[in-house]
């Protein structure tokens, strides 16, 4: 039987832990970034029936040319789930105030959860300290992590040395194409920057991609982790 992550008091209530037992397909989704012609192409090709699930790693909004949309498409149908982002975090705390901003926004960007969890999963933003237990992280920790004992996108990263128990679904650290590991999964395949949109779904055990007509955002390749 899966173990079910258990944080501290301060972040157990911002953690939802989902039952899949009914769910025909399950997917779990990178960065989006306000990208909605991408997020609307990718549901298209993932064709979610009624009992389907997918979660989205966070980071909605912001960069990309439609936050209101791609919000209005997750908010407004419940087979759509998402943990918070730190770009939706900067909203909440007052670092951002985007112009597309519209009553309510923030609201929602409350409600959502810093971690989702189902079977031996967690979905968080950033990722975990592979030395530290869950209930020792903070919600800024799951939010932003990336190289705890590193320098940003320097490395080391975090799931370089993380070996469970749990299998950490995570976006934030951009990279060339997914990481799809034992133990971690990064699906931020840099969307917004003219790369892809990446889903995985989890029983097929397999990723899903489709690409970006568009680069909304330049980003030096300092900032994009070349995988192998």
């Amino acid at each position: 039987m899966a173990t079910t992550p258990h944080f501290s008091d301060t972040v157990e209530p911002h953690h939802h832990r989902l039952t899949i037992d009914d769910a025909d397909d399950v997917y779990v989704v990178g960065d989006v970034h306000g990208s909605r012609s991408a997020l609307e192409s990718l549901l298209a090709t993932l064709d979610l029936g009624d009992d389907g699930i997918v979660v989205f790693v966070g980071d909605l909004v912001r960069k990309g040319p439609d936050s209101p949309g791609v919000v209005d498409l997750v908010r407004d149908d419940d087979r759509l789930l998402s943990v918070r982002g730190n770009n939706e975090q900067k909203i909440l705390r007052g670092d951002k105030t985007p112009d597309w901003l519209r009553a309510g926004d923030r609201a929602y960007f409350e409600s959502l959860p810093v971690a989702i969890s189902f079977a031996e999963c967690l979905v968080v933003h950033g990722g975990v300290d592979p030395d530290r237990p869950l209930d020792e992280h903070t919600a800024e920790d799951l939010l932003t992590m990336r190289a705890p004992r590193g320098d940003g996108y320097d490395g080391p990263f975090w799931y370089e040395t993380y070996d469970g128990p749990h299998r950490v679904f995570f976006g934030h650290t951009v990279h060339e194409a997914p990481v799809v590991d034992d133990h971690a999964v990064g699906l931020d395949t840099g969307c917004v920057y003219g790369g892809s949109l990446t889903a995985y779904d989890y029983h097929a055990d397999d990723v899903v991609t489709v690409d970006q007509s568009t680069t909304h955002e330049e980003r030096t390749d300092a900032k994009i982790v070349t995988v192998g």
